[in-house]
């Protein structure tokens, strides 16, 4: 995890703070929404657990071809 600079925290926050008031909501809307897409963010990235199980299965007999098409 990153850390953060001296400041960086209240900048971040003044930040917020002029996007909320230039929106014309609150600022714990504006946190909410960001904490929602980080988490909606991140849980896409991961692959589904099922596409993960058919590549390993298909490993073994399609490893040579997988390589090839990689390259």
């Amino acid at each position: 995890m990153k850390s953060l600079r001296p400041g960086s925290t209240k900048t971040l926050l003044a930040e917020v703070r002029k996007i909320a008031k230039a929106e014309g909501r609150q600022l714990q809307a504006i946190i909410e929404d960001a904490l929602r897409a980080h988490v909606e963010e991140r849980s896409k990235s991961k692959p589904r657990r099922r596409v993960i199980d058919a590549y390993r299965s298909g490993l073994s007999r399609y490893g040579d071809l997988y390589e090839k098409l990689a390259k």
